[in-house]
């Protein structure tokens, strides 16, 4: 048995096992090694299977990774090889191959960076196992039994391989207490849609056998990338190339537009952007000069650059050391970027020059709830809090004065119901019918204790069915003092609204509370001489919703539409043009600019309202001190509402 030291600083090793600690990671570094060890047997001729089997078995505080091949197998001399450590050792930089290893130290940091593990290899009938593991007092060390022993048939059989074949076996114990342990099912998405492993799923058999054999869990699936159904825009492997230091180097560019699906934008399993590979390698995946821009949401391909491994393999850095993408600092790689950009800068400019043109844009489900949520509590705030007249103003031919305004369709006999316990009394609500829209049906909200009682309870009532009722009331009995509540009636944008509180000391009487039936009918009373003043108990609807629309300006961002009493925000502004997708969908990272604009315009129609109920229209300074008061009153309960 010998045990042994791994040569190399362990500080180092410590660093980048806490780096990629990641069962993700490992397994990626594990099956491109499988692949690589395939591409030297082709590359000298051979026949390959081409199968590589990933085991994942999960358990509740750990893991066991197995990843498996055919390929070459090593020899002991060969497996003692790959334990030195450091890009030059790795057989890219010694000119040995054109595989991925210029790092020369992604085996061992997979395994110390999640646990432990062991290499079992089969190469010309020998048999070679060596245990990597940590020590007593932290060091990193293997144990290679000190030699190699023939390869019996259980060895072939537990490995997979062929009897008398070459292949190798890496396991990894996962009992690293911060490694996540990753769903099986998360696991197989994780890899299938890895970009590291998006070549070798197009040429290898990779699949994943999870679970313990003999129990339910127990099964194989096939790790497959699934490309999104999408339109070519450059190539299929357009060439170019560019030039540095008076040599040409050439690469291909194939990009593509994605159709009615969502790409991921961000990590390794990012499905937006261009994949670059060289040789067999993937070392990127980006937009070069148009990452995170407007227009590249929906755009993903492949750039093909040879040359890209030829200078890692003369030792220059194109790419970072923790290998994070290429390193644009370089001469090379920003010559490199220059020319992928210069071939793609068409198709992006298409994608922004159809959100120039974008008429209608959409939000997500959650942003429409958060505006839907903000709308309805500043219309009850104009009329509530402001005081405001909401209701439609008729015009006038001019020739008449214009007629008075007609009672609110909707409204209680009090906005307030202040009243003892124990004692019954009368909730009213006076309507209008021939003012609600026909089609819309009459509801309420009731947002009362279970100490105070309606009876009967409020039901829903179509509008149509309304003919001529002028009111609906209700017993009301408040059972404990101190309880308070609303209660909400609406039929399209018509509202009403009133408090009831239940005080020891209310009185029992009120002006608001004479006999009558529970329901009256009769024509709708004549309009009041007296002047007209808005009431704070109900309304109409301020604000009815809101769009994303193009208004044809880039000045104005956001409006209000007096007419359709809505929102507008303007798609054409190039403000909201940079937080709207390809897709045409408003991004929910850009609430906070919503919230300013929607701040903005209900924060300008209240204000202008107000002092023109006030009679101080034209009054450019009223309208700028009432606007001001209101975004003081509002502004910080409009954000919130946007950051959820």
């Amino acid at each position: 048995m010998t045990v042994a030291q791994i040569q190399v600083d362990q500080r180092v090793i410590g660093i980048d096992s806490r780096r990629f600690a990641s069962v993700e990671k490992a397994l990626v570094e594990l099956i491109t090694n499988s692949d690589d060890s395939y591409a030297r047997l082709e590359r000298a001729g051979g026949t390959v299977a081409g199968r590589i089997v990933v085991g994942y078995q999960r358990h509740h505080s750990g893991a066991v990774l197995m990843v498996s091949d055919q390929a070459e197998g090593m020899s002991f001399e060969q497996a003692g090889r790959i334990l030195s450590y450091g890009g030059a050792h790795s057989p890219l930089a010694r000119g040995e191959g054109a595989g991925r290893g210029y790092f020369g130290r992604g085996l061992k940091q997979a395994i110390f960076g999640l646990g432990h593990g062991w290499i079992e290899t089969t190469h010309n009938g020998r048999f070679t196992r060596i245990d990597i593991f940590r020590g007593g007092n932290g060091g990193y060390l293997y144990d290679d039994d000190g030699a190699d022993r023939p390869a019996f048939p259980a060895d072939y059989a537990r490995l997979g391989v062929p009897g008398g074949g070459n292949g190798t076996r890496v396991t990894i114990v996962v009992d690293n207490p911060h490694a996540t342990i990753t769903q099986q099912a998360t696991l197989l998405d994780l890899l299938a849609d890895n970009i590291y492993l998006r070549d070798v799923l197009e040429r290898r058999q990779v699949e994943l056998v999870h679970g313990h054999p003999g129990a339910d869990d127990y099964g194989s699936e096939p790790i497959r990338f699934r490309e999104p159904p999408a339109i070519t825009v450059v190539g299929p492997d357009q060439p170019g190339s560019f030039s540095i230091d008076g040599t040409e180097y050439a690469f291909t560019v194939t990009l593509k537009r994605a159709q009615d699906v969502e790409l991921t934008l961000k990590g390794d399993g990012r499905t937006a952007g261009l994949v670059v590979e060289s040789g067999m390698a993937v070392l990127d995946c980006q937009m070069f000069e148009y990452e995170n821009q407007v227009g590249t949401e929906y755009l993903f391909g492949t750039v093909r650059c040879p040359a890209l491994t030829e200078m890692l393999g003369q030792g220059m850095g194109i790419i970072s050391d923790e290998r994070e993408g290429l390193n644009t600092k370089d001469p090379f790689v920003a010559a490199f970027s220059r020319a992928v950009s210069r071939m793609i800068a068409g198709a992006v400019q298409a994608e922004k020059d159809k959100l120039t043109h974008l008429e209608r844009a959409t939000t997500s489900g959650r942003t429409a709830e958060m505006i839907e949520h903000l709308l309805q509590h500043m219309n009850e705030a104009a009329v509530l809090d402001l005081g405001l007249e909401t209701a439609p103003v008729r015009d006038g031919d001019g020739s008449e004065p214009p007629e008075a305004p007609l009672p609110a369709a909707l409204r209680f006999t009090t906005p307030f119901y202040y009243r003892p316990p124990v004692h019954p009394f009368h909730v009213a609500l006076l309507l209008d019918p021939h003012q609600l829209p026909d089609d819309e049906t009459l509801v309420f909200e009731l947002d009362l204790p279970p100490s105070i009682r309606l009876d009967p309870p409020p039901a829903p009532v179509p509008v149509s069915t309304l003919a001529d009722t002028l009111r609906l009331e209700w017993t009301a009995t408040g059972g404990r003092t101190g309880d308070h509540g609303e209660i909400t009636a609406r039929a399209g944008d018509y509202w009403a609204l009133c408090e009831v509180v239940i005080a020891e000391h209310a009185s029992r009487r009120s002006a608001n509370q004479p006999p009558h039936p529970a329901v009256t009918t009769g024509t709708p009373a004549a309009p009041h001489s007296q002047v007209h003043r808005p009431s704070r108990d109900h309304g109409v609807d301020l604000f009815t919703g809101y769009d994303f629309r193009n208004l044809h300006n880039s000045t104005d961002r956001a409006v209000y539409s007096e007419e359709e009493r809505k929102v507008i925000i303007n798609t054409a502004a190039p403000t909201v043009q940079l937080y709207v997708d390809g897709r045409g969908r408003f991004r929910d990272s850009a609430r906070l600019l919503l919230a300013e604009l929607f701040l903005d315009v209900i924060s300008d129609e209240p204000a202008r309202r107000r002092v023109e109920q006030h009679g101080h229209a034209g009054d450019l300074e009223a309208f700028r001190n009432a606007k001001r008061a209101i975004i003081g009153r509002y502004g910080s309960e409009v954000h919130r509402t946007f950051l959820g």
